[in-house]
């Protein structure tokens, strides 16, 4: 597979990869961190989409900060 880089950025990579790394080494680094970017924003957008559908069936939940510093005290729910 050949990829054309335009000359305005052709010119900056041969100047930011390291002496023993070749084009082609930081072209795929680049891409495993683009797929990674995106395969991580993808997952974000669909744990909002869930919030949100949980939240309009179930409402807004209560904070819970309360109770863990109680429990955390050793202080029941009962107390």
């Amino acid at each position: 597979m050949a990829v054309r880089l335009p000359v305005e950025l052709l010119t900056p990579a041969k100047l930011s990869k390291a002496q023993n790394e070749s084009l082609n080494d930081l072209a795929i680094a680049a891409l495993v961190r683009e797929v990674s970017r995106r395969k991580g924003l993808s997952a974000h957008n669909r744990i909002i989409a869930r919030r949100e559908k949980i939240k309009q069936k179930t409402g807004t939940q209560p904070s819970s900060v309360g109770l863990i510093h109680q429990l955390r005290s050793g202080e029941s729910r009962n107390d």
